[in-house]
């Protein structure tokens, strides 16, 4: 085999490896929703949040996104830095430092493998299996069905519509009609 012959297939080896690299790279996006913009799911609502991307104090934290998360908080009575439980007033869609305490205090009480203050997939995905099916008779609601996040202190109500899409009422009760699709780049909850 001559050396040119050798170069050549070389060249195409490496060619082909980085291809190959930046296509798997390129096709695996960080997370299934970020990209759509929403916290959404399909088939099975019981695995839906598994692939979300990541809340943080650096990471979609001033966000409906957020919202949704500190419902969970106020759900679960996760405690903030002062000691007392996260509530109604916590709820803003600013991940600050005080979601963040109550988000490890609720990573720490959950048989989750890290406590850093980060909705992951893991924490997303343990928070996923909290919700159920709310009421047959109320099936359809914005065309998808209406859930309960079952938490440790309370419940709450929310819905995945018909394109997946997650929406929740503003605040802690279900009563004041204000509702918001679960955005990872807009804040209109307050």
């Amino acid at each position: 085999m001559s050396l040119r012959t050798t170069t050549i297939r070389v060249a195409t080896a490496v060619i082909g490896s980085l291809m190959a690299v930046t296509l798997a790279v390129s096709a695996s996006p960080a997370s299934a929703s970020t990209s759509d913009g929403y916290i959404s799911g399909g088939g099975d609502f019981t695995n839906d949040w598994g692939d979300e991307g990541t809340l943080s104090q650096s990471s979609y934290a001033k966000s409906n996104a957020t919202c949704l998360w500190q419902q969970i908080l106020w759900a679960e009575g996760a405690k903030e830095q002062n000691g007392t439980a996260f509530d109604a007033s916590d709820i803003d869609g600013d991940f600050g430092p005080n979601t963040d305490y109550a988000t490890r205090n609720l990573q720490d009480r959950w048989p989750l493998r890290y406590v850093d203050g980060k909705v992951g997939n893991g924490t997303w995905g343990y928070a996923d299996s909290k919700l159920s099916f709310y009421d047959y008779a109320y099936e359809y609601a914005f065309g998808g069905k209406i859930l309960s996040y079952s938490g440790a202190a309370r419940s709450f109500y929310l819905v995945r519509a018909e394109n997946g899409r997650y929406v929740f009422w503003e605040g802690s009760t279900n009563d004041n009609g204000n509702y918001r699709f679960a955005a990872y780049k807009s804040r209109t909850c307050s």
